[in-house]
């Protein structure tokens, strides 16, 4: 084939570019995605409806209608999410809806079990408030999704989070806002209580990435190098010694040890995913170590915890005031569902106190049994995978950070309550992420779940260029 004149463009080479670009844009099939999402949810919701048919069942042996029509009050709204989505974002990740729609579901259907068992109706009844924040929870989803077009804009809003999510902490401790509990990190309103640290989380979680984007070239600088790994210089630390201060704070004024952790592990773990030092990580193990060493020396109620902890079955400890038989009672519900559990609505979850909040889990154990509770981790390890999978593939640093970051806020979460309640570590205040009754972790929680449809329709529908 001859060369074309100089300054002279052939006719079939045009449309051959033509073709190319059209096939380029024919590879991007979004609706596969949706759809793929479309099939999980209707699968999430059957197993809602199911499991809370088979509570009614096996606790009063009938069918009652009426807490079913709720549920489907949940469903349509889970849908409208996912018509959202195919519209607003239709390259989302297909899977982070649908888990947390079983994860929400199966949380409401064992509260809604406890509550016949201590004969809880109406708005008096734990479950029928914990599908009220379910459906309020969704809706903040959507409004995340429609409204946060550009994930993005977060980032020029880094100090704002910042201040905001200190804000937020320091609420329970403002006279006439904070309400009397074991823990300073309730907020009533007087019609509403809720947990402001729910929401400083993920504030938190927008300023660390916003920060660390801009702080990331002093931080990897060259250190000392020791052991294999490169250690960073002493006017380094500065920013991760202020976090675990902070950290200290909330456990020594608010008395939540479980706030305190969970902040402090999350900078820690975005610390590690913007430098990509391990000598970053160990040095934030060292200091959470010598701080909760420190708490329990000097805090009575940390001591307390780690002395249930260690002997969780000395008579004495499980009798005394603010021991450990919660802690016992849960262990022996675990037992008692053994493999395969007792059934939905045939065990006794109820004389465990706390048993549809802080210990949802072992509940959920003792009529699902160890395939029940593996089946509920696995579903968590999938949808923490799935967050980091999409910081991973991000772009843009700040959307790697963000999202790797509230996927291991979490994973964390998760490891500190399962490991709390099965006495693998001290057992702390936090709530078991959409599975426990609590509408302000249920809230934050779909906020985290909306951030990460976000930022995961942004990484798909802006694929890299390859050449070559």
């Amino acid at each position: 084939m001859t060369a074309a004149p100089p300054g002279v463009t052939r006719p079939d080479a045009a449309s051959t570019d033509t073709a190319v670009i059209r096939a380029l844009k024919r590879i991007r099939v979004p609706q596969t995605q949706r759809n793929r999402e479309l099939f999980l949810l209707l699968f999430a919701c059957a197993l809602t409806w199911a499991a809370v048919a088979l509570v009614q069942l096996g606790a009063i042996g009938a069918i009652e209608p009426t807490f079913l029509y709720y549920c489907g009050g949940l469903t349509v709204l889970v849908l409208a999410l996912h018509i959202v989505l195919r519209f607003r974002a239709r390259d989302a990740d297909p899977f982070v809806v649908p888990i947390a729609t079983i994860l929400t579901g199966l949380g409401i259907a064992m509260i809604y079990r406890i509550d016949i068992a201590i004969r809880q109706e109406g708005w008096d009844a734990a479950s029928t408030r914990q599908m009220a924040w379910a459906a309020i929870a969704v809706i903040a989803a959507v409004v995340v999704v429609i409204f946060l077009r550009n994930y993005r804009v977060l980032f020029r809003y880094t100090y704002v989070s910042g201040f905001a999510g200190i804000a937020l902490l320091l609420l329970p401790i403002v006279p006439g806002l904070g309400t009397d509990a074991n823990a300073d990190v309730w907020v009533s309103l007087g019609f509403v209580s809720f947990q402001p640290g729910e929401l400083a989380k993920i504030a938190l979680a927008i300023f660390f990435a916003g920060y660390l984007v801009r702080t990331r070239e002093s931080l990897t600088s060259t250190g000392t190098r020791f052991l294999g790994m490169t250690w960073p210089r002493a006017r380094e630390l500065g920013p991760l010694l202020v976090i675990w201060l902070v950290s200290l704070g909330i456990i020594v004024m608010q008395r939540d040890l479980g706030t305190g952790t969970l902040i402090f592990g999350m900078f820690v773990a975005m610390l590690y995913v913007a430098t990509g030092k391990t000598s970053w990580v160990l040095i934030g193990v060292t200091l959470a170590a010598s701080g909760a060493f420190l708490a329990s020396r000097v805090l009575p109620y940390v001591g307390g915890r780690f002395a249930n902890w260690l002997n969780a079955f000395d008579p004495e400890i499980i009798e005394r005031s603010g021991g450990s038989y919660q802690l016992v009672q849960g262990i022996f519900g675990l037992a008692h569902g053994g493999l395969i559990g007792t059934g939905l609505g045939q065990g006794r979850p109820y004389i465990t106190p706390l048993s549809q909040s802080d210990y949802i889990l072992p509940s959920l154990g003792e009529e699902l049994g160890l395939v029940g509770v593996f089946a509920i981790l696995c579903l968590y390890m999938v949808f923490v995978s799935r967050g980091i999978r999409i910081g991973l593939a991000g772009q843009d640093d700040f959307g790697k950070l963000l999202a790797t970051g509230l996927a291991f806020t979490i994973a964390l979460q998760v490891f500190i309550m399962v490991g709390g309640v099965t006495r693998l570590i001290p057992l702390t205040g936090l709530t078991t992420p959409f599975l426990a009754a609590g509408g302000s972790s249920l809230v934050a929680n779909w906020i985290i779940v909306a951030l990460l449809l976000r930022i995961s329709d942004a990484v798909r529908s802006r694929p890299r260029v390859v050449i070559g």
